[in-house]
């Protein structure tokens, strides 16, 4: 076996990994939250609304939305990951909802498994986001490696994911982050479409973010802590007792969801900002458009979902538009930007 066989088998097995430890094992932050319980909505009693007027519509790279929702960058490389993919990929189209796909860093080592992640005929009409590591910008990989991930998608937009901690806790992780910020800067010169720089679950400063906007990102996932913990994750996953430890140390490290929205909207209050971490139902959806996200991102509910049928995502996305409007009703909004404009979301602690 050659160093790219191998190097591209372990990139496969540890997706298959991700995907059945985020299903089967307890990696979810507990010590941490992610902020958006110490605000609360000022109920109105006579919204003078009919609900039906209630319109959640939005939109995003110019792009019409039917509700602010984003379905997160989750998975890809593997028979199991193709099914979820469809799975996700015909609902986003259903109800005109966004939706990322995993790494494609694997599509790269295995071209024979982009089939996996090129979900564009089941989503003909939606934005897609292809993904890639920004830390691989450091491993050889550039402009025609992102080209090619993007074209197998036909993809709308880039997001560079930014994981220091994981790839630190990570067996054979990619470490050296030198440079990385230029080199994303030289990116998003280049390629024809924007570049979203997103975090994993540990959440992108104010500052952080400022250089990434200079930088010339388009968009921010500021994917904060709260949720899944992927130093759980890859602690599962340790080949020795200090990964082991790191995992368990490191378990509810990074910003909350609710800070990092609220600080990066303070000083850019233009720039497409998704709200992602920790999210687990519409009213965490409201919340988070309500402190200046344009969309809410969710992974781990719509992975559940997709990994029991179809049909349990359509269910969700239901429920999920249903909270969202609910809020909405409940609060004498008939938009999300009368929502955001209202003034009705109060800070309790």
């Amino acid at each position: 076996m050659n160093a790219s066989t191998s190097n591209s088998a372990q990139t496969q097995s540890r997706k298959a990994d991700h995907i059945r430890i985020c299903l089967e094992e307890d990696v979810q932050c507990h010590q941490i939250t992610n902020g958006l319980e110490h605000y609360r909505f000022t109920h109105c009693c006579l919204p003078e609304l009919n609900s039906e007027d209630i319109d959640i519509s939005t939109t995003f790279f110019g792009k019409h939305l039917g509700a602010p929702l984003l379905i997160s960058s989750m998975t890809g490389g593997t028979a199991q990951a193709a099914m979820i993919n469809q799975r996700l990929a015909q609902v986003a189209q259903h109800y005109k909802i966004p939706m990322g796909v995993g790494s494609q860093r694997v599509v790269v080592e295995k071209p024979q498994v982009a089939d996996t992640f090129a979900v564009r005929k089941y989503a003909p009409d939606v934005l897609l986001f292809a993904n890639l590591g920004a830390v691989q910008l450091n491993y050889k990989y550039g402009l025609d490696e992102c080209r090619r991930i993007i074209d197998i998608l036909e993809a709308d937009a880039l997001i560079l994911h930014i994981n220091p901690l994981q790839e630190f806790i990570q067996p054979r992780g990619d470490t050296n982050f030198r440079g990385v910020l230029d080199k994303i800067a030289d990116l998003c010169i280049k390629l024809p479409i924007p570049v979203i720089a997103k975090e994993v679950g540990n959440g992108i400063s104010a500052p952080m973010a400022e250089k990434l906007i200079a930088a010339g990102v388009q968009a921010i996932d500021v994917a904060g802590a709260g949720g899944t913990s992927w130093a759980k994750v890859e602690g599962e996953r340790a080949e020795n007792a200090l990964q082991r430890r790191l995992g368990q140390t490191f378990a509810d490290w990074g910003l909350p969801t609710a800070e990092c929205l609220t600080s990066i909207r303070a000083f850019a209050p233009h720039i497409p900002l998704i709200a992602s971490g920790g999210l687990r139902h519409g009213l965490d959806v409201a919340k988070a458009i309500a402190l200046g996200a344009d969309l809410a991102g969710l992974a781990m509910p719509f992975l559940q979902a997709a990994a029991v049928s179809e049909a349990a995502v359509y269910d969700l996305a239901e429920v999920l538009i249903a909270e969202i409007t609910t809020v909405l009703f409940c609060t004498g909004n008939a938009t999300l930007k009368n929502l955001q404009d209202s003034g009705n979301l109060q800070r309790i602690s």
